[in-house]
């Protein structure tokens, strides 16, 4: 009698293939606020997180339980783009080798208005985890002083996500773009020891880049809840402002040390959902301060 072998998904942890399938069972129902009405991006491995990973924002033939796609009409520059509907999508995507679960800042409510502006502290070399956590902080400061809230969660990798929600329809991708890049540049200007405004990698050494580019249309970040295909299998958590004190690295939530962290679950988050903001003034609010400044 032949035996199925468990495959191994992450050679760094020993995470497998059923732990992983367990691991979203645990959490489907936690991550449908993140995934309902919103389109998703797959990061497939039907290895391992070393082989063959790929990007998915179409199927061809949705066969997927719970995953359909969008009336192409709402997304007409993106195409047909997918939808996780119901906890079901969440476990067949992962029974189908998914193993991130990524969302664009849109959702049906606005078409391609996003409802949010999202932001990601991503440390260069030689940038310790406290720095990032400090970094957070002052974005976070810089935020309010715009008369925005906004909530945090961990990436997954070696940063955090800031997220700012938005009043479905009020804005332009282009628009939430702008506004995150001039916050950004100004951020970098007034700190130019600790922050940096570009992405390449030599300008980033012992400085933290703002990541404003995933504001564009079509980007995508990675969802809360998603376990993410890096060493270690960590997944990206919601987390209190207050948490951040205390919180030893980026990754102490994994695919196999999850359990405390979903008793919590989204209450961290629980203003979110609720919260409509506009950039409308703060946008104006931005380049008065630049033309003071010049």
């Amino acid at each position: 009698m032949s035996m199925t072998v468990d495959r191994v998904v992450d050679a760094t942890s020993g995470v497998t293939r059923s732990q992983l399938l367990r691991y979203y069972q645990a959490v489907a129902d936690l991550m449908m606020p993140h995934l309902e009405g919103r389109p998703v991006a797959f990061l497939s491995a039907p290895e391992d997180i070393e082989t063959g990973m790929f990007f998915q924002k179409h199927l061809s033939n949705v066969r997927l339980p719970g995953v359909a796609q969008f009336d192409s009409s709402l997304y007409a520059s993106h195409g047909p783009l997918l939808e996780v509907r119901e906890p079901l999508g969440v476990l067949s995507a992962a029974q189908a080798n998914v193993i991130e679960f990524h969302t664009f800042n849109t959702t049906t409510h606005a078409g391609e208005h996003p409802d949010r502006v999202s932001l990601e502290l991503d440390p260069g070399d030689g940038v310790d985890w406290p720095s990032v956590c400090e970094a957070a902080l002052r974005l976070r400061d810089a935020l309010h002083a715009l008369g925005l809230d906004c909530w945090l969660k961990t990436s997954g990798g070696r940063g955090l996500h800031v997220l700012v929600p938005l009043a479905p329809a009020l804005h332009s991708c282009e628009a939430a773009r702008h506004f995150s890049e001039a916050l950004v540049q100004r951020i970098a200007q007034e700190e130019p020891s600790r922050f940096v405004a570009t992405s390449w990698p030599r300008n980033r050494v012992g400085r933290i880049f703002i990541d404003y580019l995933r504001n564009g249309p079509g980007a995508t970040t990675v969802a809360a809840w998603s376990a993410c295909a890096r060493p270690g299998m960590p997944i990206s958590v919601p987390l209190a402002w207050s948490e951040l004190p205390g919180l030893r690295s980026p990754s102490e939530w994994t695919v196999a040390h999850f359990a405390e962290r979903v008793t919590i679950g989204n209450t961290p988050w629980e203003g979110y959902w609720h919260c409509r903001q506009s950039l409308h003034e703060v946008v104006r609010q931005l380049a008065s301060d630049e033309r003071r400044t010049t």
